[in-house]
Order: structure tokens, then sequence, then C-alpha cells
């Protein structure tokens, strides 16, 4: 398998917005959740409505390392949340497979929706960590703080979150780029 990246062009971040906009409410909001929060796809899957209506924070306990996370909801993700969540009830998943009654969306259909936009919108190695190593990528971008970016992902080292969102590759390539012999 290949590994996936993060989306590092904001307009190609627009532009699958837009398509799965287009496309679905709610992979549009599933895809929004990711880039603004850095959650695993694991983790957003379990979401139900009233983890997010009228919530400041989301609070769970992550899937893969079984630690407790406190993450704040954006005021621009709260606002999409809430009209994305407007008619649901409570108890329903957030993001809900059309097969069966309040089953939640499959990893695998995730995968399909993201790999399928990214493919739409020219880039390749698009999956469900993307929306994750987004996050990471941009928020590094931003605030150049790896420690507070390794303690948001629960990372055991600096080196391991600036691989895990490609900054130790751009670093390597930017070294090969401006050398020559």
């Amino acid at each position: 398998m290949n590994k996936v990246e993060p989306i590092r062009d904001k307009d190609k971040i627009e532009e699958i917005k837009n398509i799965l906009r287009q496309q679905s409410y709610r992979n549009y909001i599933l895809f929004v959740l990711g880039i603004n929060t850095g959650l695993r796809i694991s983790d957003m899957l379990k979401l139900k409505v009233e983890d997010v209506r009228n919530k400041s924070h989301i609070v769970i306990r992550e899937q893969k390392t079984s630690k407790n996370k406190r993450f704040l909801i954006n005021s621009n993700l709260r606002r999409e949340l809430e009209d994305y969540c407007q008619n649901m009830r409570g108890e329903e998943h957030l993001f809900q497979s059309r097969i069966g009654t309040n089953k939640p969306l499959t990893r695998f259909q995730a995968y399909r929706i993201f790999s399928e936009t990214g493919r739409k919108a020219g880039l390749d190695n698009i999956g469900c960590h993307s929306t994750r190593k987004t996050f990471g990528y941009h928020h590094y971008q931003k605030n150049k703080d790896v420690a507070l970016l390794q303690k948001l992902f629960n990372h055991s080292s600096p080196s391991i979150t600036l691989d895990y969102i490609g900054i130790t590759q751009d670093i390597m390539d930017s070294s090969i780029e401006d050398f020559t012999l």
C-alpha cells in the first residue's frame, strides 16, 4: 500500500471541499472535521451527534491509544457542525452509512470517498490519514511548534511527527533541489 500524503496546497484543499460539498454534505463534513481536528478516521467515524452538538470540545477515548483526548472545535467548524446536525437526533452517528439504520460509515468507504476525490482533484496518495496529516502539516507551517503537534498527535518523538506530516521529505527534497555538482 502506498503511503498517503498531507494535502500541502490550500487551493487543492478548497477544490476537494468543493467536490465533496457537491457530492455529499456528509462527506464534506467528514473531510472538514478531519482537517480541522487531526482526529483519526476511526475516532471520527464513532462520533455521534451528541458528541459535537452545542459543544466547545470533542472529548473521546482514542481507539488506537486508549488515551483520553479533548480537542477544541474552532468557531468555523462549530458552525459547520451545527448546520450539518440541525435535523439529526443526538444518538445518531454523525457519519451514517446509507446501509442499515444508524450504522456508521465504514473506514473502507471513507477511504474510497477520499481517494476518489483526491484523484478528481489531481492528487495521488490521498486516503483516510490524509486529513490528519493535512491538519498536522498546516498546523506545523503556521505555528512551527513540533512539540505541541507531537502532543496533539500523541507521538513519542518529534522526528516521528515531522516524518508523519511529510516535513522530513520536504526538507530532503529541498536540500537536493538546490544541490548540484
